[in-house]
């Protein structure tokens, strides 16, 4: 068992069940799933690039990443269908938890000027996402092998039924949230 999943276990569901009254284990909400996802348009004609973010990617979620192809075509951004435009991953079980401990305790803390995640990113169905606006904040990352600078977006993926038993479950695994 991970460390992350120690904490959920031994911390975050007594406090959960005292805070919302739960009367089962079970009724406790628990994180599903993390999905990274990475924009690649600007790599759609340099393989060369694509390769390298994937690469880094998969180096930060320690699992393959899946490329996305263009459904459609789109004109107005020189876009064809079947084109590579991006790159996802989705972490469950062992690796989720790995890359959230990591994330919250390694990752965030190195971002200049960092106050907490914003609250308002809730989707209402107890889901939070938010994005990174450059993947050198993961230590794997080596800074003179990056061949561009990309953002990407992180969606966790909760069993809560609110935003606000969500926003309790990640605020006690360890989340930064803003005062």
């Amino acid at each position: 068992m991970t460390r992350m999943q120690e904490k959920y276990q031994n911390e975050a569901v007594p406090a959960l069940m005292e805070k919302f009254q739960y009367k089962n284990v079970m009724e406790v909400p628990q994180l599903v799933k993390v999905v990274i996802n990475m924009g690649l348009g600007d790599c759609k004609d340099n393989s060369k690039l694509l390769d390298a973010a994937v690469g880094d990617l998969a180096i930060i979620s320690g699992q393959k990443p899946v490329v996305i192809k263009a459904r459609k075509s789109v004109a107005n951004f020189k876009v064809r269908e079947g084109q590579n435009v991006g790159a996802k991953v989705t972490l469950r079980k062992d690796r989720m938890y790995e890359f959230c401990d990591k994330l919250f305790n390694i990752a965030l803390p190195r971002v200049r000027d960092f106050h907490g995640l914003s609250t308002k990113s809730f989707d209402g169905r107890g889901n939070y996402a938010f994005g990174i606006k450059e993947q050198l904040i993961f230590p794997e990352i080596d800074f003179d092998k990056v061949e561009a600078i990309r953002g990407m977006d992180v969606m966790f993926v909760t069993t809560a039924k609110t935003d606000e038993e969500a926003r309790e479950l990640l605020s006690l695994l360890g989340l930064p949230f803003e005062r």
